[in-house]
């Protein structure tokens, strides 16, 4: 077997006889180092088996249901680098014993459990617990905790499936993979059952409210059905959850923006040769910034009874894409420049559309804007972004007469909508907040004092 690594089953704390009781690896996989080749379990605890090295799995001589013991052979392995390059076997066995203690000392008798669990169960089996329920990251019901391997209990924190509420279905009732997996199909489909457009809710019901009418469309005419873009559903959710819980109000108000856009016009021209193009977002967004240090109940966020108030200033924009509505985030606007700020936002509008926006990009928003300007409307009522306690809508700009104190001139008119947390504002603070945005936006002088 020249360039074969052999990989025996190392010391195990003494076992013997140990059941294989899951393969985690296929034949040619390539795996990693450290990487859990199967579980075996002892009248003690369950362990994983780790990769001594890594590579391509060319044979597995074992199969789920046999029973092996220290030094058996139980796979060949093709390295991906010289073999002597690779960890001896006794270091390989010296790190499985390491796991084999760590993995008995989260063991608890089910004797023990009992006194925990109603309806614990009786016998020599011994529970044991992951790593996380240990440390006190999950919950422990009042339930027998289930009779699966390390790697079962870790795709199920991964997956958030609660692994009582799983039925296994394997030797003794084992918990498998198919078994997780079954389960968490099972819930997706209830709650696309609860959830669906056809039901017009999240899953909850609120008392009062009847249910979403059912109703065969087909028999009207010809349909189709479209699934929600992925963004559209997390999205929705989103929103559903922001609507429902945070009291909105909205305030609106007229901006005269009419020397602002011929100041807009004059950077641009000022610099066509940078390729930057200023847009009235990115003026929107520096004088959104003035606004929130004048009011800084608005840049903050509502934590319990507590309200955080935010020592940055980081402005989140709606980009309308293909799939669905995202807010990429502008960091520290308070720190940057009207060109800076516009290139930010143009880099990151094309990244939306691109779908590249990481989700970095688009967290850590203190006040979100939500502009209709290059569609039409006049008003409407934009939803807050939560954890955020306010968002301003910008409809689009029309001309219209103001009486000046002797003629009727026109003005370059930009309507404002804001929606605020009535639960961290009042009010008169919000007045007083688009009455100042608007000062601002008529005259970018007051920004910078």
């Amino acid at each position: 077997m020249s360039g074969f690594l052999e990989i025996r089953l190392p010391d195990i704390g003494g076992a013997t006889d140990v059941e294989v009781i899951e393969l985690l690896v296929r034949l040619g996989d390539e795996v990693r180092l450290e990487q859990a080749l199967m579980s075996v379990e002892s009248d003690k605890a369950t362990m994983e088996i780790p990769s001594p090295a890594a590579g391509r799995l060319v044979e597995l001589s074992v199969a789920e249901g046999d029973k092996v013991s220290e030094g058996v052979l139980i796979a060949l392995l093709e390295p991906s680098e010289a073999v002597g390059q690779l960890p001896t076997l006794d270091s390989a066995t010296a790190d499985a014993d390491n796991q084999v203690k760590s993995e008995t000392a989260l063991t608890m008798p089910s004797s023990r459990l009992s006194d925990r669990y109603s309806g614990a169960g009786t016998g020599n089996q011994n529970a044991v617990l992951s790593a996380s329920t240990a440390k006190g990251s999950s919950s422990l019901d009042e339930k027998v905790p289930p009779y699966s391997s390390p790697s079962i209990r870790r795709l199920a924190r991964e997956l958030n499936v609660y692994l009582p509420e799983v039925t296994g279905g394997g030797a003794r009732g084992r918990i498998t993979r198919a078994d997780v997996m079954g389960h968490v199909r099972g819930m997706m489909q209830a709650r696309r059952t609860t959830s669906s457009p056809e039901n017009g809710s999240n899953g909850t019901v609120l008392p009062g409210i009847l249910p979403w009418p059912k109703v065969d469309f087909q028999k009207f005419g010809p349909v189709e059905r479209c699934e929600l873009s992925r963004i559209r559903k997390i999205s929705g959710a989103n929103l559903h959850r922001n609507w429902v819980s945070i009291p909105h109000v909205t305030n609106h108000e007229d901006a005269d923006i009419t020397d602002l856009e011929i100041f807009r016009m004059q950077m641009n021209a000022e610099h066509a040769k940078s390729g930057i193009k200023v847009t009235l977002l990115a003026l929107l967004i520096k004088a959104c910034v003035a606004a929130l240090k004048k009011f800084p109940d608005f840049n903050a966020s509502l934590d319990g009874d507590y309200l955080v108030l935010k020592g940055y200033c980081h402005i989140g924009f709606a980009a309308d894409t293909p799939n669905g509505l995202v807010v990429p985030v502008i960091r520290d606007a308070d720190q940057k420049g009207v060109m800076d700020i516009a290139g930010e936002v143009s880099t990151l509008a094309a990244k939306a559309r691109d779908g590249r926006l990481t989700a970095d990009q688009m967290s850590g928003g203190c006040f979100s804007i939500s502009s209709l300007g290059g569609i039409g409307g006049s008003y409407f009522t934009p939803i807050i972004n939560a954890p955020e306690v306010a968002i301003l809508g910008v409809s689009k700009a029309r001309h219209q007469m103001i009486w000046n104190g002797e003629a009727a001139e026109p003005r370059l008119i930009l309507p404002l909508s804001l929606s605020w947390d009535h639960r961290v504002i009042d009010g008169a603070v919000a007045g007083r907040f688009n009455a100042y945005l608007a000062s601002v936006l008529a005259d970018m002088r007051r920004a910078m004092m």
